[in-house]
């Protein structure tokens, strides 16, 4: 018989509190110390000698450690070890003082994480599931580290589910956002490159011109998302490059651009990727250009479970948490991917409003959270534990009643 989740969350929280000054001096170490997609050797080592047990090295930099029953299905606990190419701006006393930055929470994701780690080991006879803890690689960029280890490590885990909570500006302190099925977007990034005639500027007649043309389809491109996509649908196109040419009065011999496809509909996504296609072929050879579209797939769209997100809810306010009202947006999120694997729940942790935060928006070179948010996040990350290893104690108990 599984064990009984009544009186966990308490206990777990009771533990949590002697584990967080622990976690907020942790999160300064990692937050002046942030390393890229890929390259997260320091922080994963900096991460793992703070564990109760020995974590194993997982998609590359990422490691993984299981607190907790021997046996049974595991509830998987996310964070994200990378930090993001922004130059910090905050003037914290324990700012980042290179080029990288963690501009996105995830240093207080991380020392939450560990503190809950923590607890939960502190009281592991009484754990109804065994509790992984996953400081994933590579959330930032591709490839994902999600991905990767919803193939290999986590995949050979089969946990029961997979949880894990996002500080987010947009969400007042004190609530966690915590909704069933499509919570955020899926993501594609396009490169789109124009072919033309290089000229001299003066004599434009004499060559093709891609620079125009990528104007157009810019503009087309944005146009089409309205025309092509039903309104009542979520989708965004986002072109956050454009390169061409080096000179004023030099028509180039090629242009190019970035860009990124968010929908939350399969369908969508699978009607903008098309699109994309048809404008950039259609309007670069209107301006006698060829036009070249490379897309990589991203993630899909993160589905909240239904079951785990209602139990959840309903625990927040023993955390000392509320429910926002219903809040998804376009953002996306690795995270995703572990839905191919198990029930998945992601709750946004409110920072709008909170004591000593200035608000920015996630990836602003001044974002940075309060340490208060390291205890916000480790209770919304205990909660939703607790949640996921009761729904899926029920869910044993439906297929084995014994």
């Amino acid at each position: 018989m599984p064990r009984s989740t009544d009186d966990l969350l308490p206990r777990l929280l009771d533990q949590l509190e002697r584990e967080l000054e622990a976690a907020v001096e942790l999160r300064h170490r990692l937050h002046a110390n942030p390393e890229l997609a890929h390259a997260e050797e320091q922080t994963a080592e900096a991460v793992a000698e703070q564990l109760p047990v020995p974590a194993a090295r997982a998609a590359g930099t990422g490691r993984v450690a299981r607190v907790g029953p021997a046996t049974g299905r595991a509830i998987a606990v996310r964070a994200e070890l990378d930090g993001l190419p922004v130059r910090e701006r905050t003037h914290a006393s324990f700012s980042a003082k290179g080029a990288a930055m963690h501009a996105c929470g995830h240093d207080v994701h991380m020392a939450a994480l560990v503190a809950l780690t923590r607890a939960a080991h502190a009281l592991a006879a009484a754990l109804p599931a065994p509790l992984v803890a996953v400081f994933q690689p590579s959330e930032e960029a591709y490839p994902s580290g999600a991905e990767q280890l919803a193939r290999a490590e986590l995949a050979a885990i089969t946990p029961g589910a997979v949880v894990a909570a996002h500080i987010h500006p947009d969400v007042r302190w004190g609530a966690v956002a915590l909704d069933d099925g499509t919570v955020n977007a899926s993501c594609d990034a396009v490169e789109i490159t124009v072919e033309g005639q290089p000229s001299h500027g003066a004599y434009p007649h004499h060559g093709r011109d891609p620079v125009l043309a990528l104007a157009h389809v810019v503009v087309a491109l944005h146009a089409q998302v309205a025309r092509r996509i039903d309104p009542l649908h979520p989708s965004v196109l986002t072109v956050g490059v454009l390169e061409g040419g080096g000179a004023e009065n030099v028509i180039p011999s090629r242009a190019r651009a970035r860009a990124a496809l968010r929908a939350y509909r399969p369908e969508d996504r699978g009607a903008l990727r098309e699109m994309v296609s048809e404008v950039v072929a259609g309007i670069a050879a209107a301006h006698g250009c060829e036009g070249s579209v490379v897309l990589t797939p991203g993630e899909p769209a993160l589905q909240n479970d239904a079951a785990v997100v209602a139990r959840a809810r309903e625990l927040l306010p023993d955390a000392g948490l509320t429910a926002a009202g219903e809040w998804r947006s376009c953002g996306s999120d690795d995270f995703a991917f572990f839905g191919a694997l198990a029930p998945v729940a992601l709750g946004f942790v409110g920072l709008d409003g909170a004591p000593g935060f200035e608000r920015r928006p996630l990836h602003h070179p001044e974002m940075i959270p309060p340490d208060s948010a390291v205890s916000a996040v480790a209770r919304a990350l205990a909660v939703l534990y607790v949640a996921a290893a009761s729904v899926l104690g029920e869910t044993d108990q439906r297929k084995d009643p014994r």
